[in-house]
């Protein structure tokens, strides 16, 4: 059997968008931190290795070079990958709304409409429409079948329908587990600025005489800076895989709701 639906949003850009996107986040994030945070303007006298920094760039520089980039690059990750998901999953769920959708299939069903059914799946698109459709054409061609019975039937329309949602789902959840991913090593990353921030606030207080301020100083600043950012990061990943994770979970249980709509009129119409 074939199934000649073209999935939803796929495209052979989105096919590397997630290693681009990567490449691309680290570039800028090393980028920002060298040309932007560490601009002489931002430090006293415009020195950029012992000046006093003069607002909150020159403070979020003197997190350091091995950490704050990374941090950065997360948070960058998260974003672009939170866009092209949204783009995605937006055209996914077709025209129109999906519940309304639904309904109006379920009502074209109950006339034994099936070709205007069909008609509204090509109206609709979206992921779910390529699966209610699916069923659909199978619905049309085993039901004018005579060597098959009603259970062979049933069986071919929900092979179908299966199928036809395996084809899709990996497309709607691509990419979060980089999300679910950046969730965890910004705050991960975050910490281990925050305990080398802490080691030079520690290293300038072992001093003999008078503590280093300057070397107090950009230690607790490089701890609180590396603790921001990680927890920034954090927070906008986790939003959005649960906001994404959401929209998939609705988008799945209407293909659900169809599909046994569509085994439900199948059984109804063919007893």
């Amino acid at each position: 059997m074939t199934n000649n639906n073209k999935k939803s949003g796929s495209s052979p850009l989105m096919a590397y968008f997630s290693g681009l996107a990567i490449l691309f986040a680290i570039a800028a994030g090393y980028s920002i931190y060298i040309f932007l945070l560490g601009n002489p303007a931002n430090f006293e006298d415009g020195d950029v290795a012992k000046g006093h920094p003069l607002g909150l760039l020159g403070i979020i520089y003197r997190g350091g070079i091995a950490i704050v980039p990374l941090l950065i690059a997360v948070n960058i990750t998260v974003i672009l990958i939170a866009i092209e998901r949204f783009i995605t999953l937006s055209a996914a769920s077709g025209r129109g709304n999906a519940t309304e959708f639904v309904r109006n299939m379920q009502g074209l069903l109950s006339k034994n409409d099936i070709d205007g059914a069909i008609a509204a799946c090509d109206k609709q698109r979206g992921s779910l429409a390529n699966v209610v459709r699916s069923g659909l054409t199978r619905y049309k061609v085993v039901a004018a079948k005579t060597d098959l019975d009603r259970d062979e039937k049933k069986a071919a329309i929900e092979k179908e329908l299966e199928e036809a949602t395996s084809l899709e789902l990996p497309m709607l959840s691509k990419n979060l587990v980089i999300v679910s991913t950046c969730a965890s090593i910004g705050t991960l990353i975050g910490l281990i600025g925050t305990v080398f921030g802490m080691i030079r606030a520690f290293a300038a207080l072992a001093n003999s005489g008078a503590p280093d301020t300057a070397a107090l100083a950009t230690g607790i600043s490089e701890a609180l800076v590396n603790t921001a950012f990680g927890i920034i990061g954090s927070t906008l990943a986790i939003i959005s895989y649960n906001y994404f994770t959401n929209r998939i979970d609705t988008m799945t249980h209407s293909m659900d709701e169809a599909g046994y709509s569509i085994v439900s009129n199948f059984q109804a119409n063919h007893g």
